[in-house]
């Protein structure tokens, strides 16, 4: 590649390391334990565990340029292991599947009746029992059926009723005009009151995009001002 390739690219380069440094500032500026008690117990896992995988990948890759093997080296095996810490704090933010426990009654019955089976006075007590069921069993269809029965007869004698309503409406609405519909004040007042909300939201949405473009053309200014220096910075050196 020729110089003139690279130069943009080293720009880009010095960009992103400028934005990783206001981002890092932070956890750079205090110590790791200060900032890790803060934390929850598994933020604070993840916290450490980002930073010896920054540490060790940084390693790596130095390794890499210098012309090193660094898969024979023993940072690989730490990075292993560190991707380890990862999977391990994965399944602890996974909930676990909860098992629901089913009995088979079916089959719990026959296993009892099985193993009672045999016994005179145990099985003369089922079939008491069985019979018992049946005779409720019956008792409730016939109460069932009986009330079919009841409920049917209202129903054909309100039928001719509501096809004289519907036949009396039909006249009105032929020949007469349909009433009109009072506006009641609760639902004027509901009405306005959404209104109110909407345009509320709506001014606040757009506030947050007007923001946001601000911000975004700060850090533009910022970014162009840094070129600017840097770009100051290698005529001088060039000129020296």
């Amino acid at each position: 590649m020729d110089a003139t390739d690279l130069l943009p690219l080293l720009e880009q380069l010095d960009d992103h390391i400028d934005d990783l440094d206001e981002a890092l500032c932070p956890v750079l500026n205090s110590a790791v334990a200060a900032t890790s008690k803060k934390l929850p117990v598994l933020d604070k896992a993840k916290f450490h565990v980002l930073i010896t995988y920054a540490l060790e990948s940084l390693i790596f890759s130095y390794l890499r340029l210098h012309g090193v093997n660094a898969k024979e080296h023993p940072v690989f095996r730490e990075l292993t292991r560190v991707k380890q810490y990862f999977d391990k704090i994965k399944a602890l933010e996974t909930e676990p599947e909860q098992r629901t426990l089913t009995l088979d009654k079916q089959a719990a019955s026959r296993f009892i009746k099985h193993g009672l089976a045999g016994n005179d006075k145990i099985d003369l007590e089922r079939k008491e029992q069985q019979a018992k069921e049946k005779a409720r069993a019956q008792l409730k269809a016939s109460l069932l059926a009986k009330k079919a029965a009841t409920a049917a007869v209202p129903e054909s004698a309100s039928k001719s009723p509501a096809n004289r309503s519907e036949s009396d409406s039909d006249s009105e609405s032929d020949g007469g005009e349909k009433p009109t519909e009072k506006i009641q004040p609760e639902d004027s007042a509901k009405k306005m009151k959404k209104k109110k909300v909407e345009k509320s939201a709506k001014r606040e949405s757009t506030k947050a995009k007007k923001k946001r473009s601000e911000e975004g053309r700060k850090d533009k200014d910022k970014k162009k001002e840094r070129r600017k220096k840097k770009q100051e910075t290698r005529k001088a050196r060039m000129a020296q």
